[in-house]
Formats: structure tokens, C-alpha cells, sequence
């Protein structure tokens, strides 16, 4: 298929500026002081092994381990760094192995990049100590929350924490993870509106609304992605109950045949008649709850939109039938062509692989430049601008290779598998199943069995142990109440006999910090080696 040929280029010139002197995000040259958080080759780093480049991954992972130092300081947007580094992360660690990486005894509960993952995690767990337990938006990697730092954050900026946190806290036994994530999406869900629904924006203090906008799109998406997600990651029903009761609310008031406008939170009235392209990532979380009809009727609807213009601009008005102002541009964005895998994956309908075909034929026309493929920055006459989103390398190039490649290990439905022997028994990976988070990187559920289950093994036994010493310390005192004139009572006090109750709130509290150790500071440091190799979270990002 010509998107081989197309692929290797963009993988090789990707770290670099499009050309010499290409600058940076607020136009000015790039200046290596700002460009400390390189994160371009963590975000691709999977998009390597699915494309079968196994001997740059090895090298890249050798890259990473040498180099990365995250005391670094930078504002970074908690949400970006959370998909694209800790995401990206724990997907290169959970396929080191299958990459002929050589990994350490007690994988894939342990390792350099597992380490790296954690530490990366770390430093956004700051921005969770709020009164309400939602997330700020950025977080200083050195010195934590900025104290004029805005408490008003996205509601995706809130809810898209689930699946890497829960995932890390499974491999490292360190619960904070997924409580953090799993508290953040619980004050959301009791935050909605009366008739279900969600806003755009929201104070992390107060929890006061202050972006009424309800919708499917931008600043909400992943936010609905990870309920669906973190239910089949962590066979949670609770999650997927809370996706189901606000897809109904999303029908009854947003959905206008079959496309998805922007409704006010409170009315269900209708305040913006628009497609953005990030709601094309709809039609594929449908697919995975298995409503396939509706997935297909809003996917040919966005469809209609690309074969328009050849992408989808960031703002489409629906009743116009065209482009919006100062949002006509394409920056390569995946989630269309992340809908037709899923798709395709679900119905074999060959419509979806005319729209693979249609997207590499609109890249390399439009977007192929000398060293990378450019952001479309209007659609309208295909002018490009001078950058490439990571996004296109982590994602959509992923997306368009998986669509034409039945054969993918990241399709296996279960015919194979690996065994691998732990120190501490046997267990089973790579059986398929894999979760994408929503930068696509690709998780796999048996990891997290495999190592939880391990945990809650210790946890058994510290339990026993615990509970005998209880019943030992009972028996003593039942002896000394026996020998005084009065009648025996029980000992007073909560937790003195093991209830089934006690039981699950001191495995809960289980287990403590596993103590990791620090990553290495290189004698070249990061910044030296990556510092024009990717990209950096400002302020702005």
C-alpha cells in the first residue's frame, strides 16, 4: 500500500524543525532553553513496533533511558503530559519484551520505563490537591502547582486519567494513581447537570461550571473516551453505568440527525450548530459499546465532510455546510481515521478502507513536505504551516497502518499469546485486548491482572497475618476478663475482630510505597541531546 513508502520519512524527519529555522509554537525561533521536555520520541515509540521498526525502538528505548530527566523546570499541561509521557511510557514498557528488549526480573511489574512512567506521574500528582479533587491544568515539574495558577480547568482535562493511572497503580502496587484519577471522575459525575449532561469548563476549587457548553467535542471527548475505556481496561461496570446514563442524556439533547451539536448544559438548547474534527473519535467509542448502526450514520456524516475538503477543519457549520472562521485549518488529527479502524475491525465494510485510502491520497498530496508532513493550516486552498503535531506520529499514522493491516499483533483475538515466567509465577500477555489510551497508545489489560493479582496475593497474606495477631491479642484480653469479678464484655473499639468490612478497608489502605529507585542523572543532560527533538508543554499548551 503506498502509505509503506509513506510512513519511514516522516519517522526519520519527525524530530526536526520542517526545515532549517522553522519556529516554534508562538513563532519565533526555536530557542533550546524551552524545548527541555522533549516528548516526540516517547510519543512515537509504540508507533515504532506496530510498524515493525523493532531495531529503532531498541534504540530509542536505550535513547530514553540514558537521557530522560524530569526535574526539570517547565510547566506542563497535567492532561498532555499524562496521554503522550506517562501513556506513551507504560505502552513502550509493556512491549519491551515483544520488541526483543531485554527486560529485568519481575517484568512486566517492573522496569526502566515502568520507573520512568511513575516518576513522569509523580510529578502531576500535585496538581490533585485541590478542595474538590479535580485536577488544575498545569503543574511546574520542579516545583509543583504555580501559586497564580488559573483553578479552571476542562472537563477532558479532568476525566482523562483512568486508564494510564489505574494502569500504573496496578504494576506498581501504589494505589495514589487510580485513586487520584478515579476521584477526579467521580466529583465530574456528580457535577452534572440535572438533565445529565456536563460542560466545557469547570473550577477545580470551587466546582463551580464556568463553561456551560455541553457536547461531545473539544474539551470534553476523552472525558466520556475513558469512562468506556477504564470500564473494559478494569471490567469496572460502575464506569460503564456512568458512560450509559450520559450517552442517554447526549441523544436526547445534543444529537440532531445524527450529527452532535453543542447544547447549554442546564436547557438542552442548542448554542453551537457545529462539527469539530475532534468529535470524530464518536462513531469509534459507539463501535466498543457495540452500537454499530448509529456509529456508521455519524461516521458517514463526518465522512461527507472530508471528501468536501480533503480533511476535516477544526470547526464545520452544519446548517452552512462550511468551514467556520479562523477554523479551517487540519492538523493532521487522527480521530476520523481512528473511527474507521474500530470500524472496520467491527463490520469488514470496505467504505471505511475507501476512507484509508482517502486520507493517505489528501497527506502525501497535501501534506508531504521535504522533511515531514506540514499541518494543513486552511483547507480551503491547502496552505500549509511550518510544524508537525507528535499527535501524527503517535496516532494517526498508527491508525491508518492498523486499518490496512488485518495482521497486526495488536489485532490478536486471543489465538496466541506469550507466557512469561516471574519470579513470582507464571503469567499470560499479549493475548489481545489492548486498550488505546487516547493518544493511542496501546495498553495491555493482562499486565495489569497479571501484576494486581500478584499484589492482592501479598496483601492476602499481610491480611492473615494482621488478623492473627488480632485474634491473639483477643484471646489475651478475653483471659484477663474471665479472671476479674465482672461479666466479660467484648473489647470496645472499632477493627478489634476482623469484619469482612475492616477486611477490604486494610487491603484497600495496601500496600505501601514501593520504594523505586531514582533514575540516574546523565552526565550530558537532556536537554543537550532532544532539546530541538520535540516538543515542549508551555503555558499556552
Amino acid at each position: 500500500m503506498p502509505f509503506r513508502l509513506l510512513v519511514p520519512l516522516g519517522l526519520l524527519c519527525s524530530l526536526l524543525p520542517l526545515h532549517h529555522g522553522a519556529p516554534g509554537p508562538d513563532g519565533t525561533a526555536p530557542d533550546p532553553a524551552h524545548y527541555s521536555f522533549s516528548l516526540t520520541l516517547i510519543d512515537a515509540l509504540d508507533t515504532l513496533l506496530i510498524l515493525g521498526n523493532v531495531s529503532e525502538f531498541q534504540r530509542v528505548v536505550e535513547v530514553l533511558q540514558d537521557n530522560v530527566d524530569f526535574d526539570i523546570d517547565v510547566n506542563a499541561s497535567v492532561f498532555e503530559t499524562n496521554i503522550r509521557v506517562v501513556g506513551g511510557l507504560l505502552s513502550a514498557h509493556l512491549l519491551s519484551k515483544k520488541a526483543g528488549v531485554e527486560v529485568e526480573a519481575g517484568w512486566p511489574c517492573s522496569g526502566p520505563l515502568l520507573r520512568m512512567a511513575e516518576e513522569a506521574a509523580r510529578k502531576l500528582l500535585p496538581a490533585f490537591q485541590t478542595p474538590t479533587g479535580m485536577p488544575y491544568g498545569t503543574v511546574n515539574l520542579l516545583h509543583g502547582v504555580n501559586p497564580g495558577e488559573t483553578p479552571v480547568t476542562c472537563t477532558a482535562g479532568i476525566g482523562t486519567f483512568i486508564v494510564e493511572f489505574a494502569t500504573l497503580s496496578s504494576l506498581t502496587g501504589d494505589p495514589v494513581f487510580e485513586d487520584v484519577a478515579r476521584a477526579a471522575l467521580m466529583r465530574l459525575w456528580e457535577s452534572r447537570s440535572d438533565i445529565g449532561l456536563v460542560g466545557n469548563h469547570i473550577d477545580v476549587l470551587t466546582g463551580k461550571w464556568v463553561a456551560q457548553d455541553a457536547g461531545i467535542g473539544a474539551g470534553v471527548d476523552s472525558y466520556f473516551e475513558y469512562l468506556v475505556k477504564g470500564a473494559i481496561l478494569l471490567q469496572d461496570k460502575k464506569l460503564m453505568a456512568m458512560f450509559l446514563e450520559y450517552n442517554k442524556a447526549i441523544r436526547n439533547y445534543t444529537r440532531f440527525d445524527d450529527w452532535y451539536l453543542w447544547v447549554q448544559m442546564y436547557k438542552g438548547t442548542v448554542s453551537m450548530p457545529v462539527f469539530q474534527s475532534l468529535e470524530a473519535y464518536w462513531p469509534g467509542l459507539q463501535s466498543l459499546i457495540g452500537d454499530i448502526d448509529n456509529a456508521m450514520r455519524t461516521f458517514l456524516n463526518y465522512y461527507t465532510v472530508w471528501k468536501q475538503f480533503g480533511g476535516l477543519p477544526e470547526f464545520y457549520n452544519i446548517p452552512q455546510g462550511y468551514t467556520v472562521e479562523k477554523r479551517e485549518g487540519y492538523p493532521l488529527r487522527p480521530e476520523l481515521i481512528e473511527s474507521a479502524m474500530y470500524l472496520y475491525r467491527a463490520t469488514g465494510d470496505p467504505t471505511l478502507l475507501e476512507l484509508g485510502r482517502d486520507a493517505v491520497e489528501s497527506i502525501e498530496k497535501i501534506s508531504k513536505v521535504e522533511c515531514g508532513f506540514a499541518t494543513i493550516k486552511d483547507l480551503r486552498d491547502h496552505k500549509l504551516d511550518n510544524r508537525m503535531e507528535s499527535f501524527f506520529l503517535a496516532e494517526t499514522v498508527k491508525y491508518l497502518y492498523l486499518l490496512f493491516d488485518p495482521d497486526n499483533f495488536i489485532h490478536n483475538n486471543g489465538s496466541t499469546f506469550d507466557a512469561v515466567i516471574t519470579p513470582y509465577g507464571e503469567c499470560i500477555l499479549g493475548a489481545g485486548g489492548y486498550i488505546f489510551n487516547t493518544e493511542a497508545h496501546p495498553i495491555d489489560p493482562a499486565a495489569l491482572h497479571c501484576c494486581r493479582r500478584l499484589k492482592e496475593e501479598q496483601w492476602e497474606v499481610e491480611d492473615l497475618m494482621r488478623e492473627f495477631y488480632s485474634l491473639k491479642r483477643n484471646r489475651s484480653r478475653f483471659q484477663k476478663t474471665t479472671m476479674s469479678s465482672g461479666p466479660w464484655e467484648p473489647p470496645a473499639g472499632p477493627g478489634t475482630f476482623s469484619s469482612p468490612e475492616n477486611h477490604d478497608e486494610t487491603r484497600e489502605k495496601k500496600p505501601a510505597k514501593q520504594k523505586i529507585p531514582l533514575l540516574s542523572c546523565p552526565s550530558q543532560p537532556f536537554t543537550s541531546k532532544l532539546a530541538l527533538l520535540g516538543q515542549v508543554f508551555l503555558d499556552s499548551s
